[in-house]
């Protein structure tokens, strides 16, 4: 009997399918809550800098210390969970974000505050990875897999949007059960129940994995988080301060330098931190450098469409929110879809179809109308025409990229790897977005720049500003487009596993179907 006739047969046992459900929901609101963290905050801002007096310069900070220590801890936090049990390292991450965002939630000063994000993100490094290697070692290879990862995909998709609407709802709120809170707080203590609750019920549902204390490349982890620190931070501040800014190219150069100096330590280690193994098979590097533009161009929809729809549009925060519901909607429908595809179709068909069409949406915003030129009669876009249509193309695109190109990136992967490669990828997502946001905003950032020297005194008009806005961001989604289409080149390039493959369990070498 074949492992692939194994695993489809475990389903069946008595209370298994249940057993798997709340493994999955346990999963799913774990991902959720780290993915929506990153945006949950930001219509909350202007609260917290009048809350805790912190100064513009400082304001950012709120969200890119999360997103520093996030993006810079994913590979240790991936490696951490092979080595000593995912299960243990999945609650551990979970209960420190759980506290983190108590200590955030009640902080009375700045720097309780941002020292509480760094802490979140410490946690969400920790729970992402053995989040995703965890649908890996639970659910058989197959439909149920297939399925987990679509759910998995999906909740990483809607994560920003979500975090955007919870956001506005929340910050709104005061007084909630006769407890005198500012609505801004609620943000990041909403997370601390959910969080240890997750955590506290994992052992019921979730299997712990071997582990292998000792093995840890203690070198190796340090060298490649503050070589990811720098490059994180370096493209972060590029996107503000621009590319010429001394502080991004020295921290830059230094990333880059520190993470040269990772490779040749990983060369030589016995147990390194990123075995050279994850990244040779051709189909996972494909699925990597797809996931490293994919997310990139996504980024530029949250990032300026969010803007635009307040600032030119003038919707409420909440109301912003609400705009983008239907990119919920359609992406979790694409991914459910997909899952199902997949069953029948080669990833590359899925996701090279979900990234033109993401690629058309980005394209679609690329056309918002705007007229630097007529200040009494601006141009602003309807959202029924000139934005849900794309919303929603995008929505579906990026439902059919996640899907397939996550099952591919942990495909036939060493049991002693699915976490050190669940967290590479989200390190390419997360360096991936960074990089794409701060060309982006260089682009926007240059017409704003060329646009006030053409118009000179007239840029003092707030009309004047939110059409030189609109055509900034117009250029930037369209990079974001092209961006979109060099993933779509490299997954029909490259992406050439087949679909009966991923119906096996088993390394790489293994089983093959078909």
């Amino acid at each position: 009997m074949t492992d692939t006739t194994r695993v489809e047969e475990e389903p069946t046992a008595p209370g298994a399918g249940r057993h798997l459900a709340w493994a999955l929901v346990l999963i799913s609101v774990a991902q959720l809550m780290v993915v929506l963290d990153g945006t949950i905050v930001n219509i909350a801002l202007p609260y917290i800098q009048r809350d805790l007096d912190i100064s513009n310069a400082n304001l950012t900070w709120v969200v890119t210390g999360y997103a520093l220590a996030f993006g810079s801890l994913l590979l240790l936090g991936g490696r951490l969970g092979d080595l000593y049990g995912r299960r243990r390292v999945f609650m551990v991450g979970l209960i420190i974000f759980g506290v983190a965002s108590l200590l955030g939630g009640l902080a009375t000063n700045e720097g309780l505050l941002l020292a509480a994000r760094g802490l979140q993100g410490l946690g969400a490094a920790l729970a992402s990875p053995a989040a995703l290697a965890l649908i890996t070692t639970t659910f058989p290879a197959g439909p149920s897999r297939n399925r987990a990862f679509a759910v998995y995909a999906a909740m990483s998709g809607v994560g920003a949007a979500v975090g955007l609407l919870l956001g506005g709802w929340l910050t709104g709120l005061h007084g909630v059960f006769g407890l005198d809170v500012e609505g801004w707080r609620l943000t990041l203590l909403i997370n601390t129940p959910i969080g240890i609750v997750t955590a506290l019920l994992a052992p019921r549902f979730l299997a712990e994995s071997e582990s292998h204390p000792g093995e840890l490349d203690l070198p190796g982890a340090v060298t490649g988080t503050l070589g990811l620190l720098g490059l994180v931070y370096g493209f972060s501040r590029a996107g503000s301060e621009g590319w010429s800014d001394p502080l991004t190219i020295s921290s830059l150069v230094a990333g880059a330098l520190v993470l040269a100096l990772f490779l040749v330590i990983e060369s030589r280690v016995e147990h390194p931190l990123l075995p050279s193994r994850v990244f040779l098979n051709r189909t996972r590097a494909a699925s990597f450098g797809a996931m490293f533009l994919a997310p990139a161009a996504m980024f530029a929809m949250f990032f300026y469409l969010s803007q635009y729809i307040q600032t030119v549009m003038g919707y409420s925060p909440l109301k912003a929110g609400v705009a983008f519901l239907p990119f919920c909607i359609g992406l979790v429908a694409a991914a459910g879809i997909s899952s199902n595809l997949i069953n029948r179709f080669d990833p590359r068909y899925l996701a090279g179809t979900g990234t033109i069409l993401a690629a058309a949406g980005l394209f679609g915003f690329s056309r918002l109308p705007y007229d630097t030129t007529s200040p009494v009669a601006p141009e602003t876009g309807n959202y029924a025409t000139d934005l849900l249509p794309f919303i929603l193309l995008m929505s579906f695109g990026m439902g059919m990229t996640f899907v397939p190109l996550t099952l591919t990136a942990v495909h036939h992967l060493r049991d002693q790897d699915t976490g050190i490669g669940s967290g590479v990828l989200n390190t390419m997502q997360q360096v991936g977005g960074a990089l794409g946001l701060a060309v982006l905003a260089t682009l926007a950032t240059q017409t704003f720049t060329d646009r006030a020297r053409e118009l000179g005194p007239e840029m003092a008009d707030p009309t004047v500003q939110s059409q030189v806005f609109t055509e900034g961001a117009t250029n930037a989604f369209l990079l974001g487009a092209i961006l979109m289409l060099g993933a779509s080149a490299i997954t029909w390039a490259f992406l050439n596993v087949k679909h009966t493959e991923l119906a096996t369990d088993g390394p790489e070498g293994g089983v093959h179907v078909g």
